[in-house]
């Protein structure tokens, strides 16, 4: 299957007949085990936040439903029956303090997508904004059945969790950080899968607070993942795409929203054709462009990571330009230019500058992007922030000390001037046979502002500089309205549009 699109909404009940028809197809070995259309009715009025779909190009991949419960009210040894009201879900409560989970499924034809992850890391963040203790559930065991004869519930799952027994459900529940508090017997009527045992999944929000009369402000945070690349030898694109399916998985398991790769990481590719001129070779290396974006693009997916591909050389109407590829988690693939070739770029490879310059709307906010020397024009930040950018990336390739001061220093004013968050990731190590791109230099950083809120120098994480390594950073947007709003300077706001203007022709 082809996939244009994957996106995460709330059910609504007009999604009804195709809810019911998906239930059916994911649980072909429980018959007549779907929600009635009375069920999901209840469950959109009393908790419309909790129940939500993930479809696939339109259609509906999946499903999580769950309730609030004051789970203090509950016995460990629960039914599903008693926790659900007997299906009536009465027993959910705006004043409880665990989200139950009541249902998820992902239909046979979409499993491998990791779409099951995008629901478990909603209801996760939606657990986390409601500042309830945490999550709980009773897990099937569906393979149960084949070991029951030998082993007790305890001892499969002590098989399972050592990786000797392979149990779908509850490998899966380990994975995304569930944890097994207890066997619950008798749990779902009619689980002969199961044998009719479950095991009581956790999971603890370490971010909660015990509610008091202090008002709690709700943070929008965004995570950052920028992957510090070693340049080193690869035979081919596979390897060089396994090892960036490495650090995709790396950022990703920290949850992070963006992974962004530096500028030409995909150099060493260029080895291959180091007998020809530097501008033949990189004419070469062009030609796997398209491949790496298409792999990429199904990383995001796979991972639910939005990527930046850092740049590439591209060829379009027989001329070369260096882009970079945004591609988003919900499937979209979106491009970017650098508008700026360095003096080397255009004499040593003939290539030329973009003329494309815009904002991405992303789930993440309006992000922007520039490739490296882009960074030293103060002119294209800020127009990306009268768009509303409230993250830059800035994937680069420096040689020396003395490039990446230039891309260090011309990043970090652009956070001051333009208020926002500047991210900045290049490579590190040597290419002794790539002609052009034979040493590197690098430290991946995330600038801030300069106020209150903020660290008084600027800088909210830096790597170790020339080590290989990723950087994971989290990155408050509120305090960049607040910043705006009452911050001790206010660069946007004061400016003297009366005697100057900037715009894009």
């Amino acid at each position: 299957m082809e996939i244009e699109n994957i996106e995460l909404s709330l059910l609504a009940l007009e999604d009804y007949q195709e809810l019911k028809e998906a239930m059916i197809e994911a649980y072909k070995e429980m018959p007549n085990s779907y929600w009635k259309e009375e069920h999901i009715k209840s469950l959109l009025s009393r908790f419309p936040e909790g129940q939500v779909v993930v479809k696939v190009n339109k259609q509906i991949a999946g499903c999580a439903l769950s309730i609030i419960v004051e789970y203090d009210q509950f016995d460990d040894r629960h039914t599903y029956k008693q926790i659900t009201g007997n299906y009536t879900f009465n027993t959910h409560s705006k004043n409880g303090d665990v989200l139950y989970g009541v249902d998820v499924f992902i239909k046979s034809e979409f499993r491998g997508l990791r779409l099951a992850r995008r629901l478990y890391d909603y209801r996760k963040e939606l657990c986390e904004r409601l500042n309830l203790k945490g999550i709980a559930f009773g897990g099937r065991i569906p393979n149960y059945h084949k070991y029951s004869d030998k082993h007790s519930p305890r001892e499969y799952i002590d098989k399972v969790k050592r990786k000797e027994i392979h149990d779908p459900v509850l490998n899966f529940q380990i994975s995304n950080d569930f944890h097994p508090a207890k066997i619950i017997k008798g749990y779902l009527e009619g689980d002969a899968e199961s044998n009719e045992f479950a095991v009581l999944l956790e999971w603890d929000n370490i971010y909660y607070e015990k509610p008091s009369k202090n008002v709690i402000l709700n943070k929008t945070l965004v995570r950052l993942g920028l992957i510090q690349w070693q340049m080193r030898p690869y035979k081919d694109l596979d390897e060089l795409m396994q090892q960036a399916e490495f650090f995709v998985d790396a950022v990703s398991g920290y949850r992070s929203d963006f992974a962004m790769f530096p500028e030409f990481f995909n150099a060493p590719l260029m080895a291959e054709n180091n007998h020809l001129s530097e501008a033949e070779a990189i004419r070469e290396l062009a030609k796997h462009t398209s491949s790496i974006v298409e792999q990429f693009a199904k990383l995001a997916i796979s991972y639910n990571i939005n990527i930046i591909t850092g740049s590439m050389p591209e060829i379009q109407k027989d001329r070369l330009y260096n882009v970079g590829y945004l591609c988003k988690r919900d499937g979209s693939i979106e491009r970017f230019e650098k508008i700026h070739v360095t003096p080397d770029e255009a004499r040593v490879w003939g290539m030329e500058g973009g003329s494309e310059l815009k904002v991405f709307d992303t789930d993440c906010g309006k992000i922007g992007i520039l490739i490296c020397y882009d960074s030293e024009f103060p002119e294209l930040s800020r127009l990306l922030a009268d768009q509303g950018m409230n993250i830059l990336f800035v994937p680069f390739l420096t040689d020396t000390q003395n490039g990446f001061s230039r891309v260090r220093n011309c990043s970090q004013a652009r956070a001051i001037e333009n208020e926002c968050y500047v991210a900045i990731a290049g490579s590190v190590g040597n290419l002794p046979k790539v002609h052009n791109m034979d040493i590197q230099y690098a430290q991946s950083m995330v600038f801030t502002p300069c106020d209150f809120s903020f660290p008084a120098n600027g800088i909210k994480a830096e790597a170790t500089p020339n080590t290989e390594m990723i950087l994971i950073v989290d990155v408050d947007l509120d305090l960049l309205r607040e910043l705006n709003q009452f911050g001790s300077v206010r660069n946007l706001k004061d400016r003297r549009k009366d005697i100057f203007e900037l715009k894009k022709l």
